[in-house]
C-alpha cells in the first residue's frame, strides 16, 4: 500500500485545479466531497440516519436526497450541521480508507474541503494545503457560482481559517496566479513516488 496524501484548501483556493495536475501525473484520486454526495444517495446507514434526524422528506419518492431541503435544515444551525457531519463524515472517511488500500501506486491523493475539520487528516501520511489571497478567492467564487461578495465571505467564515490549517498542513501550495504551480507540485510528486516518510 502506498502513501496516503490529503489535499485541501478553502473555498476558491483552486484546490480542484491542483488536483487536476496530480491526476494528469497519473496519481489515483479520491474526491471526498463527490463521494459523500454519492454515498448520501446509496449508503443505507447514512440514509436511515438522515431520515431519523431530518425526517422522511429529506429523500424524494425515488429515494434521492433533497439537497435543498437538507440545506434549509442546516443553514445557520450549527448544531444540526454538526449532526449531519457526524452522520456522513465517518462513513466517507472509511470509504476513502478502503479505496486507498485498493490502489496499486506509490501514493494516492484524497481531496476534501473539510480534511482538517472532519479529522480525516489524522489517517493520512501527509497533507497539502492550497492557499490563495482572500480577495482572489472571493473573486473566483463570485464568478464560478454567480453569488455576492457577502455570500462568499459567509462561506469562507464557516471554514477553518487558513492560519489554522497551515499549522496542521505538511506542505503548502500557493495558488495566487503569480507563483508557478508545477515547480511546487513536481518535487512533492517525486518525493511521494519515492515513498519517503520524512
Amino acid at each position: 500500500m502506498g502513501l496516503k496524501i490529503g489535499l485541501t484548501g478553502g473555498i476558491g483556493s483552486g484546490k480542484s485545479y491542483v488536483a487536476k495536475v496530480f491526476k494528469a501525473l497519473g496519481v489515483p484520486f479520491y474526491d471526498a466531497d463527490k463521494e459523500a454526495k454519492e454515498l448520501m444517495n446509496t449508503n443505507s446507514a447514512i440514509k436511515n440516519a438522515l431520515i431519523l434526524e431530518f425526517g422522511k422528506q429529506v429523500y424524494d419518492i425515488e429515494g434521492h436526497l433533497d439537497r435543498a431541503y437538507l440545506a434549509s435544515q442546516v443553514f445557520r444551525d450549527k448544531e444540526r450541521l454538526d449532526k449531519l457531519n457526524a452522520i456522513v463524515h465517518p462513513i466517507v472517511i472509511q470509504h476513502g480508507e478502503d479505496w486507498a488500500l485498493s490502489q496499486n501506486f506509490p501514493y494516492s491523493l484524497k481531496e476534501a474541503a473539510l480534511l482538517f475539520e472532519s479529522g480525516s487528516y489524522k489517517k493520512l501520511d501527509y497533507t497539502i494545503l492550497v492557499t490563495a489571497p482572500t480577495d482572489m478567492r472571493i473573486a473566483r467564487v463570485m464568478q464560478r457560482d454567480t453569488i455576492t461578495r457577502e455570500e462568499v465571505l459567509d462561506r469562507i467564515n464557516k471554514q477553518l481559517p487558513d492560519e489554522e490549517k497551515q499549522k496542521l498542513a505538511d506542505f503548502i501550495i500557493v495558488n495566487d496566479g503569480l507563483t508557478p504551480l508545477l515547480p511546487q507540485i513536481l518535487p512533492l510528486h517525486k518525493q511521494f513516488l519515492e515513498g519517503q516518510k520524512t
